[in-house]
């Protein structure tokens, strides 16, 4: 079934986002899928994102759940995978750990990660949250936060009231658009960013890579796909 396209005022034609996006539908439905990934996310906000890159040649199943425990994440994931008719490249499970929920979050996060790698699906963690990697656009970090860090600096820079707005589905939708409009923003700097972070922790336990989120390798799977 062909994407909806939606309507676009003629004050935003001569945008980058919309020339970049012109093109036939024959040219579009010629393109082989050479690539299907699923991505399983414990929210909406991580799901739609994923949805949002305009990738051509790669199939995106993105599925939200809704708030799971870790490790319930990862099972779900496997069932997904067994019952699957299609066959998945990769499968990708998407979460972050809650550092205020103390000691039974830290065992779950860390065993939900050993668990995904040994069933062979990659992990885009983050600590102490998904936002992290929506900071890293922006700014460098190396100290450590909490989450309520990441929605304050996020509600100021895009004016709303991020824990309680920033969640919504509306939204969540534009959340790739904005960030890719934002002259501010820069998301080449975000990955080398989350790079040196990951490189700098990765020989300590998951729990205690902090600041840290992966959300950066799978974007690099996803911009290898980007419609040129």
């Amino acid at each position: 079934m062909p994407k909806k396209t939606r309507a676009i005022k003629k004050t935003d034609k001569d945008k980058a986002w919309n020339r970049k996006s012109k093109m036939t539908s024959y040219k579009i439905e010629s393109i082989p899928i050479n690539k299907t990934i699923l991505i399983i996310c414990e929210g909406q906000t991580e799901k739609l994102y994923f949805e949002s890159f305009p990738v051509l040649g790669l199939k995106v199943e993105a599925i939200d759940l809704g708030g799971q425990s870790k490790s319930k994440l990862v099972e779900t994931t496997q069932s997904k995978v067994d019952t699957s008719e299609l066959n998945y490249d990769e499968v990708w499970c998407v979460f972050d750990m809650d550092y205020k929920k103390g000691e039974n979050e830290f065992s779950d996060f860390d065993n939900a990660i050993i668990k995904a790698n040994q069933l062979g699906y990659k992990v885009a963690y983050s600590n102490d949250a998904f936002e992290l990697w929506f900071y890293l656009h922006y700014n460098k970090i190396e100290a450590q936060q909490l989450r309520s860090f990441y929605y304050k600096y996020l509600g100021d820079k895009w004016e709303i009231n991020y824990e309680r707005d920033g969640k919504k589905y509306n939204f969540c939708l534009k959340t790739y658009q904005i960030l890719d409009e934002d002259r501010m923003a820069c998301q080449k700097q975000a990955i080398i960013r989350a790079n040196e972070l990951f490189e700098a922790q990765k020989d300590l336990a998951y729990h205690l890579q902090n600041p840290v989120t992966i959300v950066y390798k799978l974007v690099e799977v996803l911009n290898e796909n980007l419609r040129k």
